[in-house]
């Protein structure tokens, strides 16, 4: 275990709204709040840098406009923001788990760089966290990090599953709440449900992305939740925070 305790409470954090490829699908960029019995924050990803919210010209100069545009970020849906709705704020993480380093994953890791980073070593061995396409304009903060090859337990409860993929080194997640209720955050390990029918095209590897896939859904208990990365049809139908799931 790398925290004392047991999870307690899970939110789901609302980090915006984009339009992928001129209207091929609109997505929720999704990050996730844990609480444990301890009072220990655990965040699972950051969402898109908060530049964005103030600099009009910074996606352009990232290449996001190949990829699609922003339709709703505001101020509550940065990290900061979206914490801020809880009562938090960056200083009150204690461990950032990243499921892997593109640009609505990573942008807002540089504010959580005095807890503990969690994440694979493969992940990690970029240069530069992925982002998107060939722009590498954040380095990885400089920051205490705890890297894993294998299933890892973080503490009662939570337990990161390596799913490569989409990326080299991407992670998911396996949740079991107090009262039972049984929860997957597979990222972009499955990023919506029609993907694994569609080969996992945005994966980087699709031969690793259903192998990852397979063993995530062989690993969740009957009844189990799976929250996909960025599933147009799911996402307006889970409860953000402040509601706890």
């Amino acid at each position: 275990m790398i925290l004392p305790g047991k999870l307690s409470r899970l939110y789901i954090l609302d980090l915006g709204l984009f339009e992928v490829r001129g209207g091929e699908r609109v997505i929720g960029i999704p990050g996730f709040l844990m609480q444990t019995d301890r009072g220990q924050n655990i965040l699972f990803d950051t969402g898109f840098p908060p530049d964005y919210l103030t600099d009009p010209a910074r996606p352009a100069q990232d290449g996001l406009p190949r990829f699609g545009r922003l339709l709703d970020y505001r101020p509550d849906q940065t990290a900061e923001g979206a914490l801020a709705l809880l009562g938090l704020a960056p200083a009150d993480i204690d461990l950032v788990i990243l499921s892997h380093g593109h640009i609505d994953h990573v942008g807002s890791l540089p504010l959580f760089a005095h807890a503990l980073i969690l994440m694979t070593a493969r992940e990690r061995a970029e240069p530069a966290p992925l982002y998107f396409g060939q722009a590498r304009p954040i380095p990885w903060p400089d920051a205490a990090y705890r890297l894993i090859d294998a299933d890892t337990p973080v503490c009662d409860g939570l337990t990161l599953i390596p799913t490569p993929g989409h990326t080299a080194g991407h992670l998911s997640a396996l949740l079991t709440l107090p009262d039972s209720r049984h929860v997957i955050l597979a990222a972009d390990a499955i990023n919506r449900a029609s993907e694994p029918g569609e080969g996992f095209p945005d994966a980087d590897d699709p031969v690793a992305a259903k192998i990852s896939a397979d063993r995530l859904l062989s690993l969740a208990p009957p009844g189990a939740l799976l929250i996909y990365g960025h599933d147009p049809s799911q996402w307006p139908t889970l409860p953000k925070a402040p509601q706890p799931w």
